[in-house]
């Protein structure tokens, strides 16, 4: 299961929105949770859990823009028993790439908390649930989904397709190379880590997220010359002010993102011509640069205005 990365990125700022008000936290994954995560990483995305599900406002716009995928593992882990609405702090979703394969995915869930596990464990003991053992881990079904949920410890599940519960568990374990040996991640990490909205993409997640952005103006000659250049990307929401998105790309070269910060404000100019005159305002609000080989794209506006932006033909373009 791939992740829809552009409409990931709207799907974050979307509850960031409906947050408004909140204190913004952390969303910071523990050794255990990025050891899981198997190391050929294409897409992460950690979300403070506890802050959006405090928000209905946030739970219906994100309902509304949620990737099928991301929406069945958490309907299923919603509906397992395992409360994770009470004892869930941060929800991660990572997509990794099947080992022998350059664009086949998968996706793992991994959940965060104080969670109950005797209880669970005990409840699930008395249904006659019969867990997979594998090593020393027992592996849940999660109801009729198709899915399974495995606990690492008290704080920590991993939940999804056996397949990908199991690249999980490899990764855990050392069978397969994990995300603390990915270079490249880890630093990108460090820079997001503490915003309570944030996604890592790498190489080729990030070329097809600029191919998803730009539209048409990908089709040029000048896309061609960067794409290859692409090295990763993140972006990150706050929303303790009303609403600010920022994306960063890292490119090979200077040269390269001033290039590649070129075609965005054409595309942007593209689309001031064709939007409304609600959509030119959210796209004069968006600042696009470039500085020191990165790529920059920064959007800030109130929670209002960008509430009526997520109804505009110019939004459902970007998501679809």
């Amino acid at each position: 299961m791939a992740i829809t990365h552009w409409k990931q990125a709207l799907v974050v700022a979307a509850v960031g929105v409906s947050a408004g008000l909140m204190q913004a936290r952390a969303a910071q994954l523990s050794g255990d949770a990025k050891a899981s995560i198997p190391n050929d990483l294409q897409q992460l995305i950690v979300v403070d859990y506890r802050a959006m599900q405090a928000s209905p406002a946030a739970m219906n716009l994100k309902e509304k823009i949620m990737p099928p995928e991301l929406k069945r593992l958490e309907t299923a882990l919603k509906t397992s028993g395992l409360r994770v609405d009470r004892d869930a702090d941060t929800l991660a979703f990572a997509a990794f790439r099947v080992p022998g394969s350059s664009t086949q995915t998968r996706t793992v869930g991994i959940a965060q908390g104080q969670f109950q596990t005797s209880a669970i464990q005990a409840n699930w003991t008395k249904q006659k649930t019969k867990p997979q053992v594998i090593r020393n881990y027992s592996i849940y079904p999660m109801g009729a989904a198709g899915l399974s949920v495995v606990f690492l410890n008290q704080t920590t599940m991993l939940f999804g397709d056996l397949s990908s519960v199991k690249s999980g568990l490899d990764a855990r374990d050392g069978v397969v190379p994990n995300m603390l040996t990915n270079g490249d991640m880890m630093n990108e990490m460090n820079v997001v880590d503490s915003r309570a909205l944030w996604s890592l993409l790498d190489q080729r997640g990030t070329q097809t997220m600029m191919r998803s952005v730009l539209g048409d103006a990908a089709s040029l000659t000048d896309y061609d010359s960067v794409k290859n250049r692409m090295k990763s990307s993140r972006y990150t929401v706050d929303f303790a002010n009303g609403i600010h998105f920022d994306m960063a790309v890292v490119m090979s070269d200077t040269v390269t993102a001033a290039t590649a910060a070129t075609l965005m404000k054409g595309m942007a100019l593209m689309r001031r011509t064709q939007g409304s005159s609600m959509e030119k305002t959210a796209l004069n609000d968006t600042s696009i640069d470039s500085n020191s080989g990165t790529l920059q794209v920064s959007y800030g506006s109130s929670d209002g205005q960008f509430s009526e932006l997520l109804n505009s033909p110019l939004f459902q373009q970007v998501v679809h």
